[in-house]
């Protein structure tokens, strides 16, 4: 299973667009709603909402900022917790956003379902997490212009963990190809829905959506 890059992987290569990237960014780190675990204990389930409530407030503000000028008092505000809290859970700044820059736990859950099925899974999962908890799975890759050699480990990330592995599952032909043509499909969805914030597409049901994108997005996983 891929690991997430570190902060010596990469070198600053195309740190732009700051200002232009960061204003419309509503669909990577919305207001914390902290999900709570079923079947939990009261203690785990607190537990498992603050770290979501901290990693969501993190990806919010790195959609917004360039990752050196979040503050760690920042993000605890944006969570409501406080700043110790944060370090109590994710131990610094740099194991916190180490978290956020990873794309494993995303692509576990984007890319669970067979095959012949992955277009529509991928297409529904992208609706229902901006739907449901107001985040992409995937469109903070976006935002890499913002970060200087942070950005650099985004894009690693994101080229291991999504695109990569997504091609190892593909047959026949340019599976490489094929994965990032149907990964870049997924992405226009999230940034016309989040982004964008495309009114028919924002108040047409889920199933709907899936039902006539998904097909787009199967044909480069099984053509």
């Amino acid at each position: 299973m891929a690991k997430p890059a570190t902060a010596n992987s990469g070198t600053a290569k195309d740190a732009t667009a700051k200002d232009a990237t960061a204003k419309d960014a509503t669909a990577i780190g919305a207001t914390a709603r902290p999900a709570t675990a079923q079947g939990a204990g009261p203690g785990r389930r607190d537990a498992e909402a603050t770290k979501e409530a901290i990693l969501r407030a993190a990806r919010h503000l790195l959609a917004r900022h360039a990752h050196a000028d979040i503050t760690l008092k920042a993000v605890a505000e944006r969570a409501g917790v406080s700043a110790p809290l944060v370090l109590k859970y994710f131990g610094n700044k740099d194991a916190l956003f180490a978290r956020v820059m990873s794309f494993e736990e995303d692509a576990d859950a984007l890319l669970d379902a067979p095959l012949e099925e992955l277009g529509g899974h991928m297409v529904r999962h992208v609706l229902l997490s901006q739907r449901e908890r107001g985040a992409d799975p995937l469109l903070r890759i976006a935002f890499a212009p913002l970060h200087g050699e942070h950005g650099d480990i985004l894009r690693a990330n994101f080229r291991a963990q999504v695109t990569e592995r997504l091609a190892a599952r593909l047959t026949g032909p340019d599976a490489g190809l094929r994965a990032e043509l149907a990964v870049a499909t997924l992405l226009g969805l999230g940034v016309m829905f989040g982004i964008a914030r495309g009114p028919e597409l924002r108040e047409t049901p889920v199933e709907q959506i899936t039902d006539r994108y998904g097909p787009t997005v199967q044909a480069h996983l099984t053509p």
